[in-house]
């Protein structure tokens, strides 16, 4: 089954769908969850953040310009609300003890949202003609399939490639499941 897009979901939620609502903090919950657990955050502290994500994007969803980049919106926000967490523990603790986050920490959410990414290719994928599917799958394989050998197993004229690559990516990129992600 294929997700909602993120653009009809924001639009139902702005209408004042509770269901939509409900559906758009199951599917986010654990980009949020994820985000949080970079930074080794306790339950307790875990459930306030995300208390405060969504309480922000209530407060700011009528707001939003660009609804399909909502994923990095809640990544950035979740992100911002565990900093200020943490800096507000700062200001409490003795001098003595320094939590200091290590340097090298990974943008947080990426692999999540890396997932959620690929996830919108595979269904933009299916949706593409089973003609386009095997042309740029041959194309696109590794190794790639030379346009010579492309034309034989197609049974078409060589020069009709490149054109065609070029529309079976333009479908590609205006399939649905893509059109959240700003066509990636």
């Amino acid at each position: 089954m294929t997700a909602e897009p993120v653009t009809d979901l924001v639009a139902a939620v702005r209408g004042g769908d509770q269901a939509a609502w409900n559906r758009l903090v199951d599917r986010f919950a654990p980009l949020v969850a994820s985000v949080c657990r970079k930074f080794s955050l306790d339950s307790h502290d875990r459930q306030d953040v995300a208390a405060g994500v969504w309480l922000r994007l209530l407060e700011r969803l009528h707001t939003l310009r660009e609804p399909a980049a909502l994923p990095g919106w809640i990544a950035t926000t979740t992100r911002n609300e565990c900093l200020a967490l943490l800096r507000s523990r700062r200001r409490t603790l003795p001098t003595d003890f320094d939590r200091d986050l290590p340097d090298d920490l990974p943008e947080a959410g990426t692999e999540l949202i890396a997932e959620l990414r690929r996830q919108a290719l595979r269904d933009a994928w299916a949706g593409l003609s089973e003609r386009c599917r095997e042309l740029l799958g041959m194309l696109f394989g590794d190794p790639p399939v030379p346009y010579a050998d492309v034309a034989a197993r197609l049974g078409v004229r060589i020069g009709t490639i490149g054109p065609t690559r070029i529309r079976c990516l333009a479908a590609l990129r205006e399939q649905p499941a893509l059109a959240s992600w700003g066509g990636a």
